[in-house]
Formats: structure tokens, C-alpha cells, sequence
């Protein structure tokens, strides 16, 4: 499945659905990056999206899907349960280099070496930016990017020395890093810059506010808004989503 194919079967299937033709936005389009960027395979990303309209048929509304954003929750839903059943799954190959890899990668979702890879670059990152920062201020954001990229080191260390690495754990606690990152962010923002980037990212969810839930567009503004706040402090993403 080469990357043009990728967009047009998910587009495709969202039109299908729908019931009519609806040329996707930027934002949609950028909706579909994020899901390729995020390794989501198409079949997962096309269930997640037959699902969505199943939930959104079975309880009528007067209003009709405008956006992808709406299938969103949905579709990493599905991708997530999909990550959990690769769990134990056999090599497709029995050749010595295959078997050798496949019994070191048994139970990932990703090849160990480009989970550690993974790692390294947050870790890296997370250093770089807090000795930036520390050269012209001292407060939370710096202690917090000098503990997480202590913690993704000790991280990397248990995952190399792991016999059998677990994955799922490594992501709560790559979870648990980031929420500390996060609030760590907020706490060290200024009212100014918080209410510029929420106005921004408001104005961005506009056209599609009223197709969406209360609560998705309130966890999508959130997400965004982070997501603005940790591209302007320089922050990464550690999730083993975004390998």
C-alpha cells in the first residue's frame, strides 16, 4: 500500500459512508497524516471509520458527519486494540535471521531496536531542550525535562536488559512522563501565549464544531492545544505511537 493509495481509500471510504460527496479539509488531510505517521495500517483505519458511522446510524442526529474528525476517537480505539492482539503473534518466517529477530521482537508491536531507537531520539531531545532552556531560565519545564530524560534512560536501560520487553508497560510509563511534561508546559506558559493558542486553535475547529460532540471537541481542542505548546517549547512526543 504505497502512500497516495493510503489517502484516497480512507477518503473514499469516508465520502461512501457519508452519503455524499464531501471534499476533505486540511485538517482532515492532516487527520490522515497523523494516522500514516502513526504506522495505523489501512484496515485498521478503515474499521475504526465503519465503526464511527455504525455509532453515529444507531442514534440518528439531525446534523450529518462534516468531518474525519468525527471517526478520530474511533480509529485510534481500533488501532490500539490491534497493537494488543500483535501481542504473541508468530514470525511469518522460519529462517535462521528471522527466527532470531522474531524471537527478539516476540510480543512488540515494533522491532526492539527501533523501540529503543525511539527512545534514544526522545531522550536526546529532552536533553537538548532542557539545556536550552536552562541557559536563559531556571523553573519547572527545566526540572521536568531533566527528570523525564533521566526516566527514558533508565527506561531504555530495562528495556535493553529485558528477555521479554513489554511494551504495554513501557507505554504507561512513557504515559506518565508525558502528562508530567504536560503540566509542566502549562504550568510554565504565559497567560498570553495559552490564550493566543487557544484562540488559534479554536479558529482552526470552527467549521467543524458544530459536527462535533461537546466532548470530542473539547478533548481535540485540548489536544491541539498541547500539541501547539509542546512544538513551541520543543518538546516530543514519546509515545510508541509516534515510532
Amino acid at each position: 500500500m504505497n502512500y497516495f493509495n493510503y489517502f484516497t481509500e480512507i477518503e473514499d471510504a469516508f465520502v461512501r459512508r457519508r452519503g455524499k460527496h464531501l471534499l476533505l479539509s486540511p485538517m482532515d488531510w492532516a487527520l490522515i497524516e497523523s494516522w500514516k505517521e502513526m504506522n495505523v495500517p489501512l484496515h485498521v483505519a478503515l474499521r475504526g471509520i465503519e465503526k464511527s458511522f455504525e455509532s453515529w446510524e444507531s442514534k440518528p442526529r439531525k446534523r450529518s458527519v462534516k468531518s474525519l474528525l468525527y471517526c478520530q476517537e474511533e480509529v485510534e480505539a481500533q488501532y490500539a486494540e490491534w497493537l494488543d492482539a500483535r501481542i504473541g503473534s508468530a514470525p511469518d518466517s522460519e529462517s535462521d535471521d528471522s527466527v532470531a529477530e522474531a524471537r527478539d521482537n516476540a510480543g512488540l508491536p515494533f522491532p526492539r531496536a527501533d523501540i529503543l531507537e525511539h527512545l534514544e531520539r526522545c531522550r536526546s531531545g529532552l536533553s537538548a531542550t532542557a539545556v536550552k532552556r536552562s541557559q536563559t531560565t531556571a523553573d519547572d519545564l527545566v526540572d521536568a525535562l531533566q527528570r523525564a530524560a533521566s526516566q527514558l534512560s533508565e527506561l531504555q536501560n530495562d528495556f535493553t536488559s529485558a528477555t521479554l520487553p513489554n511494551a504495554q508497560k513501557l507505554e504507561q510509563s512513557l504515559t506518565g512522563v508525558e502528562r508530567m511534561l504536560s503540566d509542566a508546559i502549562l504550568s510554565v506558559a504565559s497567560a498570553a501565549e495559552l490564550d493566543a493558542l487557544t484562540k488559534e486553535v479554536e479558529k482552526q475547529l470552527k467549521p467543524y464544531r458544530k459536527q462535533m460532540e461537546p466532548a470530542i471537541y473539547a478533548q481535540t481542542r485540548d489536544n491541539l492545544l498541547l500539541k501547539r505548546l509542546r512544538e513551541t517549547f520543543g518538546v516530543p512526543r514519546l509515545s510508541l505511537f509516534y515510532i
